[in-house]
């Protein structure tokens, strides 16, 4: 019987302790205890998932007044046709479209089922499940049992955001109006989920890919596994490791120098994702000795500061996108006492920007006073404690 490979990289030692005395026990002997080591790792592995099953179920169990379907493993291979349609795949698993009997389109998220040991789809379910916002996709419902995870979302026919603003071809379809909009909505998605609900929620991977459009191009956040969970009260969290993604990571996330981990962590990711609606995840549009290495957002406030402007087809047009810009880079502020609140982030953008002033310069100096040039949007943070 072939040993899980997880368990070969976990207590390989112990076979390794063992084949060290192979010339010095007898064959026979030997050959014994491979046997039953190998017999101890895997009850091992299938006593570790088990348990992880039983932790599943005894959360599902508690969770089923909150009314999303629990599916078998047959009906969600109906409902995607046998998994006929694709629709993206990422380190997450694969998303499938699917369709109910009423022609009800579904997006079905198939999670890979060799990775963790529940914790991400316990925080999707549990998070997404008792929200219910305008901006917030919707879950129909979800399946587990010990080898196979999926997800049940409403289906969203436009697509990421990712995809309508990497591209600038895809930008111009939508207009600097309708991005506006969006921006809008996801801010106000964003402070639902920091004070509209029971216990704030930190979603933790804020980026334009997971920011999906419906017909009306209303966007909605989606992607609830990392989120955490925390009282209103107090305003930063404890964490063991960095989370979300590189390049919409706040600071304070990888270095504690920068101040703690908390809500203000949700603003800079919503900042840098302003930013990248303004110029594209690739768009430096510089100089022959700028290259990519560039630093979109400190290249991006050079440009605002010394009121080079930013390169739209309209007039009307750039006042929006010097707002958006704006916003963004007092979002992106390195020190999370500089960063507003998405109450003041959505007063900001609802505004019409003209008395909205440039923030501190935080790319020449990592010195909070000078990098901030004395301003803050408001105080001190609070310590916070982990929901369990």
């Amino acid at each position: 019987m072939p040993l899980p490979l997880i368990f070969l990289e976990k207590e390989s030692s112990l076979l390794i302790w063992l084949f060290k005395f192979a010339g010095v026990i007898p064959f026979g002997l030997f050959l014994f205890l491979v046997v039953m080591v190998t017999v101890y790792l895997v009850h091992r592995s299938n006593k570790s998932k088990k348990e992880d099953q039983m932790k599943i179920e005894r959360f599902l169990e508690d969770y089923r007044a909150l009314k999303p379907t629990r599916y078998t493993y047959a009906e969600i291979k109906k409902i995607t046709d046998n998994f006929k349609e694709k629709l993206g795949q990422g380190g997450y698993g694969t998303v499938y479209k699917g369709k109910f009997a009423n022609d009800v389109h579904i997006a079905a998220k198939i999670l890979n089922n060799v990775k963790g040991n529940g914790d991400d789809f316990i925080n999707e379910v549990g998070t997404i499940g008792r929200i219910h916002h305008v901006n917030m996709v919707r879950l129909v419902g979800y399946y587990a049992d010990e080898f196979k995870r999926a997800l049940v979302y409403e289906y969203l026919p436009n697509d990421s955001l990712e995809k309508f603003i990497s591209s600038n071809q895809e930008k111009c379809s939508l207009g600097w109006e309708r991005l506006q909009g969006i921006a809008l909505r996801i801010a106000k998605g964003i402070e639902y989920l920091h004070q509209g609900c029971d216990q704030r929620i930190l979603h933790f991977d804020i980026k334009p890919h997971n920011i999906l459009l419906d017909h009306n191009f209303n966007p909605k956040i989606s992607d609830f596994g990392l989120a955490k969970l925390c009282s209103k009260e107090q305003s930063a969290v404890s964490m063991t490791a960095a989370r979300g993604i590189v390049g919409y990571i706040a600071p304070e996330v990888f270095s504690r120098n920068f101040g703690n981990v908390s809500y203000k962590s949700n603003v800079y990711s919503f900042g840098m994702l302003l930013l990248e609606m303004v110029g594209g995840r690739k768009n430096t549009h510089v100089t022959t000795q700028n290259t990519s290495e560039v630093y979109f957002p400190e290249w991006i406030y050079d440009r605002l500061n010394y009121e080079q402007g930013i390169v739209v087809e309209e007039d009307g047009d750039a006042k929006i996108v010097k707002k958006i810009t704006i916003v963004g880079l007092w979002c992106i502020q390195w020190y999370p006492g500089d960063r507003p609140s998405m109450k003041v982030v959505v007063q900001m953008l609802e505004g019409d920007g003209d008395t909205l002033a440039m923030p501190p310069n935080p790319f020449t100096t990592t010195n909070p006073k000078t990098a901030t040039g004395g301003k803050s949007f408001d105080g001190k943070l609070e310590v916070i404690s982990e929901s369990e």
